[in-house]
């Protein structure tokens, strides 16, 4: 592995960081999808450093950073799911973000990543885990499938106006 990457907790001091990091990771991936005014009412809403700083400061939520000599290229999120299926209980845990900036991608750092994340949801014990992921998304869904995690519902994930297909993913103990 590359020595230039580190993988740490982010904290409250990062709000700002994961709020431009945040942000640029969703442009590259997915802002070619909408609208200008419909991506940026997204973004005005999703990453602002303020709403960051509270999520850094909740006890049930973990942010990671990828810093790359010292620079953040990416970040992962976990916290208690908030997706929308019905069989979603107390307890379970969610995979919320995954990103890394495409030059660093296809080093492993994203699966590290991945894997950090995932040890901190089940700091306690196996439990279930689940991931919203864009249904056009076929290399992250073959990615958490290699994870075992299977399809077990669907969303629509607003972006502005615009309603993406969301496919829900679920890994069981």
């Amino acid at each position: 592995m590359d020595d230039r990457y580190t993988l740490r907790r982010a904290t409250t001091d990062d709000a700002d960081t994961l709020s431009a990091l945040a942000t640029r990771t969703f442009v590259e991936t997915f802002g070619h999808l909408y609208p200008p005014e419909d991506l940026q009412a997204f973004l005005d809403e999703a990453y602002p450093a303020e709403r960051q700083r509270v999520i850094l400061a909740h006890p049930d939520y973990a942010v990671w950073l990828l810093e790359c000599d010292g620079v953040a290229v990416g970040h992962a999120a976990a916290g208690p799911c908030g997706l929308p299926h019905p069989q979603v209980r107390p307890g379970d845990g969610e995979l919320k973000r995954l990103y890394l900036l495409k030059e660093h991608q296809g080093n492993g750092w994203g699966g590290r990543l991945f894997e950090a994340t995932l040890a901190w949801l089940e700091r306690d014990g196996p439990r279930t885990l689940w991931i919203g992921v864009w249904s056009e998304n076929f290399g992250a869904q073959r990615f958490y499938g290699r994870h075992g995690f299977e399809k077990a519902g669907e969303y629509e994930f607003p972006v502005g106006r615009v309603r993406d297909r969301e496919f829900i993913l679920r890994r069981t103990p």
